[in-house]
């Protein structure tokens, strides 16, 4: 048997959906599963042995015609028993239209069900804390009536190697790994995604004020001057615990450096979700724009918390579309004020601190 799971997007959607070939690895061992992603989120798969081959969407199936139908060609060539499309969009629909597969499996739209042999519903609303956006994903397995225990955790693999170099630069860096290290997500991928700058310095302040602990901050280099506004906002006190240029240069050497931290505090995104596939306790904070509910995956109120201002003044939102709330996301992160974050970040670190 052969089988093609598609997800061609980010890092956090890659690694959820990489469950799907856990589960179908699980199910079908001696199956051939092959993984279809977008070529820059390959770092977050390393290791895992679940699928067989990783087939990339390079930039230049996007820029070139000629260049996406040989990317056809060659998946029609491979004679697919099954293909699971958890993208769903143009691109992947091309690729389930010429793949051939008996059975062709992903979400219900209008429309789309020439394309596909089985669709499947999204839910709306989470029955467990799994989160939506992973339940959403295994109903995409119940076409196939799987007769094991599904995995529901998506992981990353870290070497020997990368564990023994982010020991070496802490070393380096004269980082105590007898005392706790909190790794805080100080900037998010967008401007509308990052909580305001002034807030997280007061956090960062809060989080120093809680014990003798190591801070580091995630952020990409082309973001540094803000996080050198965040890192200029805190108190002395404060940036005695920063570890300011403990910085991956890459996904995989963050990866590294965040096994060896305790937790993980800040925006929501996908230093987040790699954190939690690391087993790593979060504290989120998401954008007044992003509905929570989706990515807000195995949250219980100690391990994984997370908080959106809709919680605290849900007045704001009356009446608002989301289009609307995303053009004034500045205006509703002035409102989300780090006074509303203190208590149940005091539990969170509390408990996390121990």
């Amino acid at each position: 048997m052969k089988i093609l799971v598609i997800q061609q997007k980010m890092i956090g959607d890659v690694l959820v959906s990489s469950i799907l070939c856990e589960n179908l690895r699980k199910a079908y061992p001696k199956a051939q599963i092959d993984y279809m992603v977008y070529e820059s989120t390959i770092a977050v798969l390393q290791g895992n042995t679940s699928f067989d081959n990783l087939i990339l969407f390079k930039e230049k199936h996007q820029k070139s015609k000629w260049e996406y139908f040989k990317l056809l060609k060659s998946i029609r060539s491979q004679k697919y028993d099954i293909v699971i499309d958890a993208y769903s969009k143009l691109e992947s629909w091309l690729v389930v239209l010429f793949s051939g597969a008996k059975q062709k499996i992903s979400y219900w739209k209008k429309g789309r069900e020439f394309l596909y042999t089985y669709t499947v519903k999204r839910k709306k609303i989470s029955n467990t804390n799994l989160g939506l956006i992973i339940e959403q994903r295994l109903a995409l397995l119940n076409p196939l009536h799987l007769d094991v225990k599904l995995e529901t955790f998506p992981r990353i693999y870290v070497t020997q190697e990368e564990n023994d170099f982010a020991a070496s630069l802490f070393e380096t860096h004269g980082i105590d790994q007898f005392k706790k290290t909190i790794m805080v997500s100080i900037i998010g991928s967008s401007v509308d995604k990052t909580y305001p700058l002034g807030y997280m310095s007061q956090l960062v302040d809060f989080i120093a004020d809680k014990g003798d602990v190591n801070i580091l901050f995630n952020y990409f280099p082309k973001q540094i001057e803000e996080a050198k506004t965040i890192y200029n906002g805190c108190k002395e006190t404060t940036k005695k615990k920063i570890y300011f240029s403990v910085l991956g240069k890459n996904i995989r050497e963050f990866i590294a450096i965040m096994n060896h931290c305790d937790m993980i505090i800040g925006n929501d995104g996908g230093a987040i979700n790699m954190a939690k596939a690391l087993e790593k306790p979060s504290f989120i904070i998401f954008s007044p724009w992003i509905d929570k509910k989706g990515w807000a995956t195995f949250e219980d109120g100690i391990n994984h918390v997370s908080l959106h201002l809709k919680e605290f003044k849900p007045d704001l939102f009356e009446g608002k579309t989301d289009k609307i709330i995303k053009k004034e996301t500045v205006l509703f992160y002035r409102e989300f004020s780090p006074k509303l974050i203190y208590p149940a970040l005091n539990t969170f670190l509390e408990t996390h601190l121990k």
